[in-house]
């Protein structure tokens, strides 16, 4: 054979594996195109209905299922009964578990005793806003009907209506599918920080979508006529951001507007109750100051072939430290689960003095009221009742808080407590003023007892709950279903845990 022909089929040899990788690599590149163009879901309004996004998405879709897995019912009140106490008046007191995964995030806000037992759209201790952040169709109605109109009337107003659990319409455009805010709450709190939401980075959003809901909130009673000339009043989620995003510079705003969420049946004090503001705390934290974000962590990139996405199966990232914590951090997973370890064990040991501090200042409180005690002499006592709580309140609530910003969760537990000791030493010499120098407050050691000196009757509310849950709930699911929001194949493998079954 002449060097000619060896030349030619040398050539071949090496052209033909040049060819198929190339096109491999372009049919690659065509599927990241495909994939990162972002299919149009729907043309105009919103998608509430995550599986209808599947189609787009399989791999995003296919991982927030996942959060299913995480359905166990932690019974927070078993776990720590000072917080029947410390809640006495309001609905945490009744109910109130850990957290579940995004899929069952829907129907804990069914199941939970706090919002009570419906009989019709009219009834039931809860208003609308109690919906905000748990379904996709919040921003659908909100764009059918206002926003006002929305936050206005009781929580079994739209209860057909809420069909969908946390998913893909709650932080993506359905028609873009780019990142966006959909709860006009953020968007006006952020100008008020001073920052222009319209600018913010892809990285900002990444964060600025869980913001959303993972923030502290007030439903503020606002006045507005309707079409029809109707007098309505909404309840608005408003976040306390006019004067900063620190407990304290919340603490003052509330308390500039004499704000509180309840009275504290026991001690008589108006209390603020923190939601979950996991975005402002962890801003004070080494991460948020380092530029990462929530979904670095939360929901950290995933490969598949050549295609890189994001992995929506929101979780703890202990739970994925190689593809979350070890993608910065150069340490064995046992190193950095022993580091998280020692960060909790030192919030849970301030958390709980502080909380036997707190529940032990309302029943003194309450005993002072029983002698006889005057306003005047109570007055800086619940002030440091209040303020004491909501710190220690705002410093857990968000659960991870520990981690965010260890340092800053652990000086509002500790400021916590001292004014929870601040005010017990105020209420001994109230206390021995009126002969009860010795007075003891009521073992709260369980649940149960710290229910019933919190009046709470257990058996009754769960009673209600569980009719409602076979009569209006089931009417909800039936209307939902026929106005075609609900889609069944979307519930299949839910478990329907409580902590009262």
């Amino acid at each position: 054979m002449n060097k000619y022909k060896l030349l030619t089929i040398a050539s071949i040899a090496a052209i033909v594996p040049m060819v198929l990788l190339i096109s491999s690599i372009n049919g690659k590149a065509r599927e990241r195109e495909e994939i990162n163009r972002g299919p149009v879901v729907k043309e105009s309004g919103v998608e509430s209905r995550n599986d209808a996004w599947a189609r787009a998405y399989p791999r995003q879709y296919d991982s927030w299922k996942k959060t299913s897995k995480s359905d166990k019912i932690e019974d927070l009140l078993e776990k720590k009964p000072q917080l029947a106490v410390i809640w006495a008046g309001y609905g945490f007191a009744k109910d109130y578990n850990s957290p579940r995964g995004h899929f069952y995030a829907l129907q804990s806000n069914q199941n939970t005793l706090r919002t009570g037992a419906p009989v019709d759209s009219a009834s039931g201790p809860m208003p609308t806003p109690c919906w905000t952040c748990k379904s996709p169709d919040v921003p659908r109605v909100m764009d059918k009907v206002g926003e006002l109109e929305f936050f206005t009337g009781k929580w079994a107003k739209y209860g057909d209506e809420m069909a969908n659990s946390i998913g893909c319409a709650d932080c993506h455009d359905s028609k873009t599918a780019d990142l966006k805010i959909t709860r006009p709450h953020l968007v006006r709190a952020l100008k008020e920080t001073g920052m222009d939401v319209d600018n913010a980075t892809h990285q900002q959003m990444r964060s600025l979508v869980c913001a959303q809901c993972h923030v502290e909130y007030y439903f503020k009673k606002t006045a507005w006529t309707d079409e029809q000339g109707n007098e309505k009043t909404a309840a608005v989620v408003t976040l306390p951001w006019a004067q900063g995003t620190t407990a304290e510079e919340m603490e003052s705003y509330y308390d500039a507007i004499d704000f509180k969420d309840w009275t504290h049946k026991i001690s008589k004090t108006p209390m603020l109750k923190a939601q979950h503001p996991g975005y402002e705390i962890a801003q004070t934290g080494i991460h948020a100051r380092r530029g990462v974000a929530c979904a670095d962590c939360h929901m950290p990139y995933k490969q598949e072939g050549a295609v890189k996405f994001t992995d929506h199966h929101i979780q703890s990232p202990l739970e994925n430290i190689a593809g979350s914590c070890l993608q910065c951090h150069r340490e064995s997973e046992a190193d950095l689960v022993a580091v998280v370890k020692a960060k909790l064990d030192r919030k849970e040991q301030l958390m709980e003095i502080a909380m036997d501090n707190l529940a032990k200042a309302h029943l003194e409180a309450g005993k002072a009221w029983e002698l006889g005690a005057t306003e005047a002499e109570m007055k800086e006592i619940l002030k440091d009742i209040r303020h004491g709580q909501w710190r220690w309140d705002y410093s857990i609530a968000s659960h991870g808080s520990f981690f965010h910003a260890p340092e800053e969760t652990l000086r509002l537990l500790a400021t916590a407590n001292e004014k929870a000791q601040t005010a017990r030493l105020k209420l001994v010499k109230v206390l021995a003023g009126y002969g009860a120098v010795d007075y003891v407050a009521p073992d709260f050691s369980t649940k149960e007892k710290a229910q019933a000196i919190a009046g709470v009757n257990f058996e009754a509310l769960v009673e209600e709950k569980v009719k409602f849950k076979n009569t209006l709930l089931k009417e909800w699911e039936k209307a939902a279903l026929e106005k075609g929001i609900l889609s069944p194949a979307t519930r299949k493998g839910m478990s329907d845990k409580t902590s009262y079954n």
